[in-house]
């Protein structure tokens, strides 16, 4: 089995991160009417590259990019206890690798980026119908807090 390596993404992993977007979004359109059928980009992926408040990564096999996910500082509602949480998104492993626990190193790197930024709390958003990731999510310790709910008018 080929050897898994996380490191920080860089401006020249740029045009596969692209990819991996259109794959995120890809994924995600069955789970959500409510997203445009024209070609969407959720990230500003340069921006998560470069800014000191976010740490965007990517794991590699054999020099191939197969997967991502970033975390980005972000205010807390005044009401929480934590002023600060670390917001996670952009989880994507390539299909051909998945099952191995990409996604889990993934997270465990950025995790440990927020605890040297001394964040006490990580938040993510995931689809409910989507019973794969949240299985993923509560596996690495993650629990369901809020739904959110919407409907068409």
């Amino acid at each position: 089995m080929e050897q898994i390596s996380i490191r920080p993404a860089t401006l020249n992993d740029l045009q596969t991160l692209l990819e991996f977007e259109q794959g995120v979004i890809e994924a995600e359109k069955p789970l959500d009417p409510f997203l445009k059928e024209e070609k969407i980009y959720y990230y500003n992926i340069p921006e998560l590259i470069t800014s000191e408040n976010s740490f965007l990564v990517v794991a590699v096999s054999n020099d191939e990019l197969v997967g991502s996910g970033y975390i980005r500082i972000e205010n807390s509602r005044h009401y929480h206890k934590n002023k600060h949480n670390g917001y996670i998104g952009f989880m994507f492993v390539k299909p051909s690798f998945r099952g191995r626990r990409i996604s889990n190193m993934v997270l465990e790197s950025l995790k440990k980026w927020a605890k040297d930024k001394n964040l006490k709390e990580l938040r993510l958003d995931v689809y409910s119908n989507n019973t794969a990731a949240i299985k993923s999510y509560e596996r690495f310790g993650f629990n369901k807090s809020l739904v959110n709910m919407r409907i068409e008018i």
